[in-house]
């Protein structure tokens, strides 16, 4: 007698679907990316028609205006109009992002034409005032270029700071030195209608011929004041919204 055949399972008439192939997934994901940047290209481009490198700044206030003591004693106030002002906040203690950044600054300068020089001034305002005397601050930056440097004593620097949305602090460090500062990295462009317009980390400073094309549009093409805009108020908000984070500089 023949054995009767094993019956087979009841087949499940919602079967799982197929696996998606690993190159449809991907292919997906990498859409998925370019929507994403494509809209954020598109929001970069709406606020401003020119791609800058860095981040744009869209204030409807001017820069705001302080005052301060410069290298030789003398007082000193920031005067935009007229001129683009590169302007970075940092220490002369500072053992290697500040005195890249005036490198980099002054190699800045290097590339453009003699006329173009002419309408760059680069600002250095110290965040260190207890140790960072008006003459150190003027042998510091001219040790790595052409530049002003500006001591501002507390508590208006830290209104000057809460203007241009930067951040510094105090950090304890074994050593001669007792501390160090922490502080924001940013360099600011403000342009010869004295509105800052744009600011680059400190990771994007080496890339000069990004950073010169820039300048030159701004240089080119200052933004109208606006009317009733004329005295700039310290409030900061526009700056602080795009604040750069805090990088830690401390001697090892």
């Amino acid at each position: 007698m023949t054995p009767a055949p094993a019956s087979r399972p009841p087949q499940n008439s919602s079967q799982a679907p197929a696996a998606r192939p690993w190159q449809q997934s991907a292919l997906l994901a990498l859409l998925a990316v370019a929507l994403v940047l494509g809209v954020a290209w598109a929001v970069a481009r709406s606020q401003s028609p020119y791609p800058f490198y860095g981040s744009v700044v869209n204030s409807s206030e001017p820069a705001y205006i302080f005052s301060g003591t410069d290298g030789n004693g003398r007082p000193w106030t920031l005067q935009p109009q007229g001129k683009q002002t590169l302007l970075f906040f940092g220490f002369t203690y500072c053992p290697d992002i500040c005195p890249l950044t005036l490198k980099y600054l002054d190699a800045l300068r290097d590339r453009m034409t003699p006329e173009e020089r002419q309408q760059v001034q680069v600002v250095f305002v110290s965040v260190d005032p207890d140790r960072d005397t008006p003459q150190r601050i003027r042998e510091y930056v001219e040790y790595f270029g052409e530049g002003t440097g500006v001591r501002v004593p507390e508590p208006e620097l830290s209104r000057v700071a809460q203007a241009y949305g930067v951040a510094y602090g105090k950090v304890p460090v074994d050593g001669p030195l007792k501390y160090q500062i922490n502080h924001t990295t940013a360099t600011y462009l403000i342009d010869a209608s004295g509105y800052t317009r744009v600011m680059w980390d400190y990771t994007q400073l080496p890339d000069v011929d990004r950073i010169l094309r820039d300048v030159r549009y701004v240089m080119n093409h200052p933004r109208e004041p606006q009317a009733g805009a004329a005295v700039p108020l310290p409030s900061g908000q526009a700056l602080a919204a795009a604040r750069l984070p805090l990088t830690q500089v401390v001697t090892p």
